[in-house]
């Protein structure tokens, strides 16, 4: 059989070769076996239907001599013996300037309307991998917008830090004030697994204006396929890569890294590996761990990704695997507190279990004093913060307390902030420094 290929419409170029397909053999519940087609992992495939649309699939292994792949959709029409070819590059994810400015699917196709992009550049879909002493340590600070976070918790360029809280706990608004206030040359939102509503809202929030051709969108909602949602996760983390080998300051924003454990779950269970930690097989573990590593700077190029990443705290239980497995990788975590946000105050970042790792080597002397101090005093009213409203403290007793009661007003203030309100790195020092020069007694 002969390949025929349409160079122009209504032109058809005979090229020499046999054509390569294989059948499909079985289908399990997304997973499919397919006999005569010998390809590598992660190759893509179209899979032709006589009678409905094609299908795409992906393979992600091999058995007793037939090749596992798992359908990018949904299986429904899907015909036993139906012909699958291989297409694209085995183990290459498009990368590049055209994809600026544009929202985009998991395999690179828009979802903005707009026209397909034409990519010349490709990247490995599990990054290029270097030696440790090739990334520079974190020096300079990363100003993100957040008040809170600046002078609590300051980040710094090639820091990955995580935003863990449970569900509907405001993670995806302080998402969106980051992504407002932080200053870098490439942002790149990679939405995995949230609802359509969501990607809707936040496209139309954050790809307008003279900031759209700095950025680029990666949205793969809940409903659809495991390996679609993995493969968003990757090619976001494959466009910062290829922008900080540029020499460029890259955001890289992941909401969230738990949906992308929960795809790397559904992935490991079918193909039939034994679930550990609650459920979760060591290659969804491995996952996460895989993904965050690769972000970070870059000692060759100068360029940077910070990572900023959404941890869901399923029952708002922190020691959730994902939780557990993030918090032990990434370089600082902000904890949103629940009863924070239910007592009005955004953002619901809870000062005393929330850390940077990095702070000590990009805040000033001056700015972590500040800092150290501002902590001790929300954690002394925390801990006696029962004993207070019972009215069975007395005033007096102790000092450091009888400082946060009386500053608890004015610390509330400094650490809420409007969703559209940007404060800068400096004003946030120095903000801190006023709040805490104030007199004990007012």
């Amino acid at each position: 059989m002969l390949n025929i290929d349409l160079l122009a419409p209504g032109v058809p170029a005979l090229s020499p070769g046999p054509v390569l397909y294989g059948l499909v053999a079985a289908c399990d519940n997304g997973l499919l076996e397919v006999t005569g087609l010998s390809l590598p992992i992660g190759s893509l495939c179209r899979i032709e239907q006589p009678h409905a649309q094609d299908m795409n699939a992906e393979v992600i292994g091999f058995r007793g001599g037939r090749t596992l792949m798992m359908l990018l959709g949904d299986s429904a029409l899907l015909s036993p013996g139906s012909r699958v070819y291989p297409r694209g590059r085995p183990g290459l994810l498009p990368v590049g300037e055209g994809f600026l400015g544009r929202a985009v699917d998991g395999e690179g196709h828009p979802i903005d309307g707009g026209p397909p992009i034409r990519s010349r550049a490709y990247w490995p879909s599990a990054g290029k991998r270097s030696g440790a002493l090739d990334r520079s340590p974190v020096t300079r600070a990363f100003d993100c917008g957040v008040r809170a976070i600046n002078a609590l918790t300051t980040m710094g360029q090639g820091q990955r830090i995580g935003i863990m809280a449970g569900s509907g706990v405001g993670k995806s608004v302080l998402i969106d004030m980051i992504a407002h206030g932080a200053d870098a040359d490439v942002v790149i939102f990679a939405l995995i697994g949230e609802r359509a509503r969501e990607v809707s809202g936040f496209v139309q929030r954050h790809m307008a204006g003279d900031k759209r051709q700095h950025a680029i969108t990666i949205a793969v909602p809940a409903d659809h396929a495991p390996n679609l949602r993995l493969r968003a996760a990757q090619l976001a983390v494959c466009q910062a890569e290829y922008f900080r080998e540029q020499g460029k300051s890259v955001l890289l924003i992941m909401d969230s890294l738990t949906r992308v454990a929960h795809a790397a779950r559904e992935i490991g269970l079918l193909l039939g590996e034994p679930g550990a930690a609650r459920g979760y097989p060591p290659s969804a573990l491995a996952t996460i761990n895989r993904l965050v590593e690769r972000a970070g700077n870059s000692a060759q190029t100068g360029g940077a990704i910070t990572g900023i990443y959404t941890v869901l705290a399923d029952g708002d239980d922190e020691n959730d695997p994902v939780v557990d497995t993030a918090r032990a990788i990434l370089d600082g975590h902000v904890v949103l507190s629940r009863a924070i946000a239910q007592r009005g105050q955004y953002p619901a970042i809870d000062v005393g279990a929330s850390l940077s790792r990095v702070m000590s080597d990009v805040a000033g002397r001056d700015h972590r004093a500040d800092a150290a101090v501002l902590r001790a005093l929300c954690a002394s009213y925390e801990a006696n913060r029962d004993l207070v409203l019972m009215g069975a403290y007395r005033a007096g007793t102790d000092p450091q307390l009888d400082r946060a009661m009386a500053m608890q007003p004015a610390i509330q203030a400094f650490l809420a902030q409007a969703v559209d309100e940007r404060c800068t790195l400096d004003d946030s020092a120095a903000q801190l420094h006023a709040l805490l020069a104030q007199p004990a007694a007012t």
